[in-house]
């Protein structure tokens, strides 16, 4: 192997290692070469060439992307300096460069409110110059036809809750009609078996029973109300049926019961009241 090919060797391992520390590698090929001419000439007594290095140079316009902005802002409020702004604001620097580099959703909003009465302009205004993000657009004001729309359906509205009104009423009225039918031996026996009671206070209470009592259990029967149990019996107490008027008792032990309760299908409107059958 010769020197020359050694020499190309060891130049490409020098660019090689000299990658690692972030340089282009057509940069450095550039310097080795310059390097290598610069060796030759020296030896041969010729001109070094009028060689261009491409040094690469950040872009400031991507890098701060609303500077302008911020200066044309601050030439209207009469600020020379981004470093006069900071001081005026108490804000610092860094803040500002965030600002100029477009990062406003990454500020706190502290620091906006402090740099907005400097910049002479309100804070709505300032995040609509410098946020990157797309604000909603402000909603139109209704039209016409929109407003006839609106129009229409209140008094659609208005029309449906009256008709709703009048279904209930009728419902009602039904009810009502339907209940009377059901009751109506006892509006009409009652009034008498009370004047007869008044006059005859030895009439035996057995027989004015039934004029209660037939036409109320038709009425439940109609609304499918149905008795948890009758007046007197003795069953397992149920804590979920029944209610201790005295004592107490564990579940499943034997009660009476002194006021019956009522169930109008699986719901439970009252619950039996009883007593433990060994206090009665």
């Amino acid at each position: 192997m010769g020197s020359r090919e050694q020499g190309r060797q060891g130049e490409h391992k020098r660019i090689i290692n000299a990658q690692y520390f972030g340089l282009p590698r057509q940069l450095l090929e550039t310097l080795f070469a310059f390097a290598r001419h610069k060796s030759l000439s020296t030896s041969a007594q010729s001109p070094i060439p009028n060689t261009q290095f491409p040094i690469p140079m950040p872009n400031s316009q991507f890098s701060m992307p609303n500077s302008q902005k911020l200066q044309d802002l601050m030439q209207q409020a009469g600020i020379p300096s981004f470093k006069a702004l900071s001081r005026a604001a108490g804000v610092s620097e860094r803040q500002l460069l965030r600002l100029r580099q477009g990062k406003l959703e990454q500020m706190r909003v502290d620091i906006l409110l402090k740099l907005s009465p400097v910049l002479q302009i309100s804070l709505n205004e300032l995040i609509a110059t410098f946020s990157t993000v797309e604000l909603l657009p402000e909603k139109a004001a209704p039209t016409q036809e929109l407003l006839e729309e609106i129009a229409d359906l209140r008094k659609e509205y208005q029309r449906s809750q009256q008709q709703i009104e009048q279904q209930r009423e009728i419902l009602l009225q039904e009810l009502q009609q339907s209940s009377l039918q059901l009751l109506e031996s006892l509006l009409l026996q009652w009034p008498t078996a009370a004047q007869k009671a008044q006059e005859n206070p030895q009439l035996a209470a057995v027989k004015i029973v039934p004029l209660v009592q037939k036409p109320l259990e038709k009425l439940l029967q109609a609304w499918g109300v149905e008795a948890i149990a009758p007046v007197g019996a003795e069953l397992p107490y149920d804590p979920q049926l029944h209610q201790l008027m005295e004592a107490t008792a564990q579940p499943g032990e034997i009660v009476k019961v002194r006021y019956t309760g009522y169930l109008q299908g699986e719901k439970l409107l009252y619950r039996a009241k009883v007593s433990p059958l060994r206090e009665s």
